[in-house]
């Protein structure tokens, strides 16, 4: 089931092989993996490497911070999809539970609250052993296609056209 060009679900709407694919911009420079991506829940995952530390050797809060948004943003696209719309994040509450420095750390997602105008997803991210090591809230605006982001047109494909 194809919903917007050049990605595709499994039949059961994952959408993780077909992200994954498509790798790109910051996703693909911190070696983010999804392992399931669906409008209900988003897992991905990333291996821990020199680039992901700040000076004390730690993961740098940035990271975990990027990491929850993308897997919310992942989710909130999914969900818009379904109404032919597009997701920008408004608001990124994240929180630093446990220090980590290696091994990998794995983000789960799910929506709290998914409205026509507005979508609020949270995110734990978990590290090799479990345990938690950051979580976060972020608050979607949903915009519909020819809306103006940043001087350009908003694209969404007409999801009743697939």
């Amino acid at each position: 089931m194809t919903n917007r060009p050049g990605l595709t679900s499994t039949a059961d709407g994952n959408f993780a092989a077909a992200l994954n694919a498509s790798a790109s911009g910051w996703n693909q420079a911190m070696g983010i993996h999804f392992v399931s991506a669906t409008a209900d829940e988003v897992v991905a995952e990333m291996e821990i490497a020199e680039h992901h530390r700040q000076p004390y050797g730690i993961v740098h809060g940035g990271v975990h911070s990027g990491l929850i948004e993308a897997v919310t943003s992942v989710g909130a696209a999914l969900a818009a999809l379904a109404r032919s719309q597009s997701v920008v994040g408004l608001e990124n509450h994240s929180s630093f539970l446990n220090a980590v420095r290696e091994g990998k750390l794995r983000a789960t997602a799910r929506p709290l609250m998914r409205g026509r105008r507005t979508q609020v997803w949270e995110a734990t991210v978990t590290d090799t052993e479990g345990r938690s090591v950051a979580s976060g809230r972020v608050r979607f605006l949903a915009l519909e296609a020819g809306a103006s982001l940043a001087g350009e047109t908003v694209k969404v494909k007409d999801s009743s056209k697939s």
